[in-house]
């Protein structure tokens, strides 16, 4: 197995156009998908429930006579939870723990309602409430994700969301005792055994039995992605992922053992994954290179890995550090790890990533199970507009407004010439019915607040 990943320099005459060459992937799924979730979907609004055990016979391999079979709760979490080893249930607490810490802090610095009150006694101010209903859906498919259980569950969890409702594909019905743990954990309220297209369609149109959610969240195939897509609108989404990334940024001071195996944590997700390697120390890349020649053959997924770095992967040369931090900005990676002596030197130069992770000491593979902050990040350079999964993902924001008697005699006139110049005339006779005919309505201290409100700088 010979890894030949991009060789690039910042120097050479083409390399903006190889570069970008390299980082290309196209969001556009295949027709077939597309025409094949469409009626998927469809199906299921039409048939509900019939729909779905029609195609978890065919597309799991469950032969369910009705959903009760395909449904789970709270009883089947903890039974799954207090049949794991003691290591295994050690390391999702303290997994859970770390993670919903975090939320928590998140919670406290953003999500909380406020409102002032201004000079003429109106208020204003906002109020936060967290979600009905969420839906999270789990791969379940080549592997089993009870990180993606964490990382979902928690911070809806934390940000009060009334129910938490968990899909799940288990082909030939084989279901995970971690994933389920998870769930008990993480505080989820009810799951379904089911997958694809049809569990999407399932969260978002509700059927006898699955119930019908707010919002959809957690990562999928191809079909999953296009069936997020379509019922955008009936639901809210998350996002649409792309394949997983790695960036590291390397000084040349980490061993390049750790780089390399970095650099595989991402490239055994997915042929499409995508590792690349910024460093201004040649020397350096070469060593890295022939660590991950010499480590390949030692990893299971390692067809996996050889496909994504040769097709995807790239080890670029820099003139600098500086300039290294230019080109991650450009890319803006889902996972950034900054491999340097002093990470912190750097750390104000980059302005786009999902996540940063400093230092030689920090793995990529920690954010994604255990360190707190969510592994559900912006791909495919939306992290220039995007930011990680969080608890303001499960909230929503009302406006609140109370125009005081006084706020409404100089508001009002305001309103009542912005709606006459849109042609809004019943805007603005609803402004002009709350305003006092004479002075003599207003109070001394009112009419001396409101001459000081209308006044040119008031």
């Amino acid at each position: 197995m010979k890894l030949t990943p991009l060789r690039l320099s910042s120097t050479q005459d083409h390399f903006e156009r190889d570069f970008k060459a390299r980082l290309h992937w196209s969001a556009d799924t295949d027709e077939a998908i597309e025409v094949r979730v469409q009626g998927i979907l469809a199906r299921v609004k039409a048939q509900g429930d019939t729909a779905l055990l029609d195609y978890t016979r065919e597309l799991d391999g469950i032969d369910a006579s009705s959903m009760s079979e395909l449904s789970l709760g709270p009883e089947d979490f903890e039974a799954a939870f207090k049949a794991l080893p003691a290591a295994q249930k050690e390391a999702l607490q303290a997994a859970a723990e770390r993670v919903r810490r975090y939320h928590e802090a998140q919670r406290k610095a953003s999500g909380e309602s406020w409102s002032f009150k201004d000079e003429d006694g109106t208020l204003l101010g906002q109020k936060v409430t967290a979600l009905d209903r969420v839906g999270i859906y789990v791969p379940g498919g080549k592997a089993a994700y009870p990180s993606s259980v964490l990382m979902n569950a928690i911070p809806a969890h934390v940000a009060g969301v009334g129910e938490i409702v968990m899909v799940v594909p288990t082909p030939r019905g084989e279901r995970n005792a971690l994933v389920l743990a998870a769930a008990h954990v993480a505080g989820v309220h009810r799951a379904f055994t089911l997958g694809g297209a049809q569990a999407v369609g399932a969260l978002a149109y509700g059927t006898e039995t699955v119930p019908k959610v707010d919002k959809i969240t957690g990562p999928g195939n191809a079909y999953v992605a296009s069936a997020k897509r379509r019922v955008f609108g009936t639901v809210g989404i998350d996002m649409i992922a792309g394949p997983s990334e790695i960036l590291v940024l390397a000084d040349g001071t980490t061993p390049a053992d750790w780089v390399a195996m970095d650099l595989f944590s991402q490239a055994e997700h997915d042929e499409l994954a995508q590792s690349i390697l910024l460093c201004p120390d040649e020397a350096y890349i070469e060593r890295v290179l022939a660590a991950m020649q010499r480590l390949l053959p030692t990893m299971p997924r390692a067809p996996i890995i050889l496909k994504s770095i040769n097709n995807r992967g790239a080890l670029i040369h820099t003139r600098s550090m500086e300039e290294a931090c230019e080109i991650s900005n450009a890319i803006a990676p889902e996972h950034l790890e900054i491999s340097s002596r002093d990470p912190h030197a750097w750390e104000p130069h980059l302005k786009h990533a999902g996540a940063i992770f400093l230092g030689a000491y920090t793995s990529e593979s920690l954010g994604d199970y255990c360190a707190g902050p969510n592994h559900v990040l912006p791909t495919s350079s939306t992290a220039r507009f995007s930011s990680p999964l969080g608890v303001y993902d499960f909230q929503k924001r009302s406006s609140l407004i109370e125009v005081s008697a006084i706020g409404a005699q100089h508001l009002g006139r305001i309103a009542s010439v912005l709606a006459h110049g849109e042609g809004l005339n019943a805007h603005a006779k609803a402004a002009e019915m709350r305003l006092k005919e004479e002075a003599s309505d207003l109070g001394p201290e009112d009419l001396a607040l409101l001459k000081q409100l209308q006044a040119p700088n008031g």
